[in-house]
């Protein structure tokens, strides 16, 4: 074969292979853009609780949230008044809530369980217990009458949704001069069934002895359960504080009908002994029923 037939077979073959391969713009593959994630709805208060699907979250009925924001902490200011109070008379505390980026007093909040802001107040020997709902005024602070019974301290914790951010549960301090200030109540192991003003409210555990740092399911059983209500937009509240008053954990039932059982899946994060008040509403009544839990180390 000469040279000049080689060159045209050569250029024919070439010219091929780019027909074969080569194609139009129009039925060429298009570039795969970014890929968005799908988003995720999430409960503000509970957040394990998560969907694929706008909802409402199955235990505490809040709406749930696309996109939620970090968990970031809100600053709360407290003012007393008097500013040294002292045991069995009336004081006001006055709560004011700031945005940790702008420093400026929030003004706007979300209502959880029926109430923009939830108040819970312990003694430091762990036996007085309040759950209470401060007012909102008109310059947006909270504010709240109190008689605390006895000198020592308080650890008063802040339940409140600020427009904007994430669910806070944030713990201030106030001391009554009359007494040493020491948090570390000697508490006794508590199980027994409670007797409140209209019912009877028993606790089984399982684990039968809780583990810190791993889920223990506590199952309370009420009798009569005729006549239950939902209390505060929830079949029940729960208020757990160590005895050292450092672990402050609220919650809701995770399961609940209305019937005479309701379950809690709680983490106790340390190895302590835990009074734990659980409240109920029946015929109008709130029952407040108080255990003590010892929490052991994982071994």
């Amino acid at each position: 074969m000469g040279c000049r037939a080689l060159a045209l077979l050569t250029f024919v073959v070439v010219s091929w292979f780019a027909c074969g391969f080569a194609q139009s713009p129009a039925s060429a593959p298009q570039a795969a853009g970014p890929v968005e994630p799908p988003i995720e709805y999430v409960c503000p208060m509970h957040p394990d609780v998560r969907s694929l699907q706008p909802g409402v979250c199955p235990r505490c009925g809040m709406e749930l949230v696309a996109n939620l924001p970090d968990r970031v902490e809100y600053p709360v200011g407290l003012a007393l008044q008097p500013k040294s109070p002292l045991p069995g008379e009336d004081l006001e505390l006055t709560f004011r809530v700031f945005d940790p980026k702008t420093r400026k007093q929030v003004g706007n909040f979300q209502v959880i369980h029926e109430k923009a802001y939830h108040l819970f107040m312990v003694s430091q020997d762990l036996e007085y217990f309040v759950h209470a709902h401060p007012s909102q005024e008109p310059d947006h602070s909270f504010r709240l009458h109190a008689v605390l019974p006895r000198p020592g301290m308080y650890r008063v914790l802040s339940d409140f949704y600020p427009q904007g951010g994430t669910p806070q549960l944030i713990v201030n301090t106030i001391v009554l001069p009359g007494a040493p200030v020491t948090p570390g109540a000697r508490l006794t192991p508590d199980l027994e069934a409670k007797e409140t003003p209209n019912l009877r409210v028993s606790l089984r555990m399982q684990p039968p002895q809780p583990i810190a740092g791993m889920k223990t399911f506590l199952f309370f059983h009420l009798e009569p359960a005729e006549g239950l209500e939902p209390y505060l937009g929830s079949w029940s509240h729960m208020l757990a504080a160590s005895d050292d008053l450092i672990d402050m954990i609220h919650d809701h039932p995770f399961i609940a009908d209305g019937g005479p059982d309701m379950q809690f899946n709680v983490i106790f994060p340390r190895a302590r002994t835990y009074r734990v008040w659980v409240q109920f509403q029946r015929k109008g009544v709130v029952n407040t029923a108080v255990f003590t839990i010892p929490v052991a180390e994982l071994k």
